[in-house]
This record gives structure tokens, sequence and C-alpha cells, in this order.
């Protein structure tokens, strides 16, 4: 889940199966029409089961605000959202889960290529932005966040940060930079560079890293190392700079967040999402949590969680204190994002990941 190290065993075999197209999950059964989000009340005492990759508290408060607003009842699986869709991949048909709620876009994209997902209400699908759902209405966005530089303050990572993400792979980062790219947050970062710089150039600012970074194995102990001043700064998505400023209080926080230049590859905007599962046994009730998550109540919760997210839903603002996401950034392309398996490719070959 967010804020814990990203098994590199899940994500090579999440990007083997995407990559292999091999009997990794079925894709039988059921029709992709998608069922109307039912009303809760008519569904009282059906119990879906959620395997979810994202913050696992704010997932356990919309679970709890669903159940009573609809007597639905979730089992909660929480982990990493890789390990989760590569399980989903392996029980094919048998899953018992009923909705995949992601971090990331990849991971559900690999699940949808393979047949696995339900299309989302049409009327759910309407409650955000068309933008930042599946293109092909398999899943629906429910939150976003972007990637943000953290800087040790007062050091020259601070006073005079990169101009660019492509910047950090120059001679001159070298021994100032860590990097977490066994995060799942990591490789979209890639995928953009990819498709603003090319194959050739990416492999080339790959090694940069590689040669200038320490290696870290979650944006949380990079975000501890920049405040304690291990290294001078590094790429992280921004929440993790305000929760850990919750955490240790103002007086023991030592770093400050620079967001990129928009338009520039670092300032990716990227998205969570929840889908049905195609073959899960209660699909109406699916339905509505899907419609509940893309509702102004659960956006709510979301906006005014610990998690520092920002919420999708016209009309429900984020926490105060973040910029509008609208000045700092835009939404990726989940299309664009693929199912990240060249990204994680390049970072395998770059010597990044196992």
């Amino acid at each position: 889940m967010p804020g814990t190290a990203r098994p590199l065993a899940a994500l090579s075999l999440l990007a083997a199966c995407a990559l292999a197209l091999t009997a990794c999950g079925s894709s039988g059964g059921s029709t992709d029409s998608a069922a109307p989000a039912a009303s809760g009340t008519a569904l009282a005492g059906q119990t879906i089961t959620v395997y979810s990759g994202q913050h696992e508290q704010t997932v356990k408060a919309l679970t709890e605000d669903f159940t009573k607003r609809t007597g639905i009842k979730v089992e909660l699986r929480s982990g990493d959202e890789a390990e989760l869709a590569n399980q989903i991949l392996q029980e094919g048909d048998a899953s018992p889960a009923d909705v995949f709620y992601a971090e990331n876009p990849p991971a559900l994209t690999v699940l949808g290529d393979k047949g696995l997902l339900a299309k989302a209400a049409p009327d759910t699908l309407k409650s955000v932005p068309a933008n930042d759902s599946s293109g092909r209405g398999d899943w629906v966005g429910v939150s976003a966040r972007t990637s943000a530089f953290l800087a040790a303050t007062g050091k020259a990572a601070d006073t005079a940060p990169p101009a660019s993400v492509l910047d950090l792979a120059k001679p001159e980062w070298k021994g100032r930079l860590g990097i977490a790219p066994s995060e799942t947050d990591f490789a979209p970062v890639v995928t953009q560079v990819l498709k603003a710089k090319g194959e050739d150039a990416t492999k080339q600012w790959l090694k940069g890293l590689k040669d200038n970074a320490k290696i870290y194995d979650s944006n949380e102990t990079l975000s501890a190392a920049v405040n304690s001043g291990e290294v001078e700064g590094g790429v992280i998505d921004h929440y993790y700079f305000y929760r850990m400023r919750d955490e240790k209080g103002a007086a023991e926080t030592h770093a400050t967040l620079h967001y990129f230049p928009k338009g520039d590859p670092g300032s990716l905007v990227d998205v969570s999402g929840a889908a049905v599962l195609k073959h899960g046994k209660h699909q109406a009730a699916a339905q509505a949590f899907l419609g509940y998550l893309a509702s102004a109540p659960a956006q709510t919760v979301i906006a005014g969680s610990a998690s520092y997210e920002y919420p999708l839903v016209s009309g429900v603002q984020g926490k105060p204190e973040l910029p509008a996401l609208d000045t700092i950034g835009t939404v990726a392309d989940p299309a664009q994002l693929g199912d990240g398996k060249q990204a994680l490719g390049l970072l395998q070959d770059a010597g990044l990941l196992q």
C-alpha cells in the first residue's frame, strides 16, 4: 500500500504477465455491459470484497461510510497494488474480489487488457472528468496526486531546485539525490519521460539517475532521508511531505516541497481508480460501491483525510494547504501510461529494479 516498500517480485511478475499475455487470467464469462449502480438499500446485507492498494486508513473510512449509507458490508483486503493485481490475474474467474481499488492506472490497465474488468455504470463515469477514468469505461478515477521534488531545507537543492526532472541525471546531482524506483509511483514518471523524450534519451536519463542517486525502498524512507539531510532531495508524490509533516510536527520538518514546471515530465498528475471485477459474485453491490466512490460524500471523506489527495468530483475541495491541481500539472492520460511494462523493463535494464 502507499508508503510501504514495493515488492520487486510482484512488480516484475505483473510486468511479465502484461508482456507475455499468458494465462494469468481469463476473459470469458459475463458481458461487458455495465449494470446500473443499484440502490444500496435494496442490496443491504450483501458483502463485497474489495482488494485495495490505496491508503488503508482512508479506504477504511470510506468503506465504513458506505456501509452506513447502504447496508452493504465490505471485506477489505489491503496490500501492494502490484501484488493484488497479480493475485487477481492468477485467481482469474475464481477471484473472490468484487472491486479492485488501485493507486495507479497501469495496474488497472493490465487487468482490463486481460478482460477481467466490467464496465462501470455510465452515471458513475459521468461523476468525474472523462480524462480521469479509463477511456474504455472499465474503471473510474477516484482521486489524484502529483509528483514533486522534496528538498532539504536550506540546502542547495532547496535554494536552487531542479528546473526539470530531467536535470537530476546531470553530474552536478551526483551524491546529492535519492530515489525510490521500486515504488509503483515511480514507473509512471519514467513513462512520461519516454513520452516526452523517447527511449534512447530515457535510457540515458535512468543511467544518470543510477550514477547520481542513493536508492531507497519507499517514498517514506526517502522523505525521511531528505528531512534528516542524508540526501539533499528526491522525487516523491506530494502527499508524503504532508504526511511526514503531520507526523513530525512543523518544528521537526526540515524539508520543502517544490513542484516541477507544468508540462515537465516530473509534473505528472496521476489518478487512483477503482473497477468492478467482471466475475465478482455481487455485481450490483460492487457497482454501488463504485458509484459511492465517485460521489460527493466519498470525495469529501477523501478531501478531509490524512492522505492529502485531491478529490475529483466538481465542487469538493481538497485540503487548503494544497495548491490548485490545475496550476501545477495536467492529469496524465491513462491510455498513454498504459500497462507500465516498458517503463518497468527500462528500470530493470538500468539496474534500478531487480
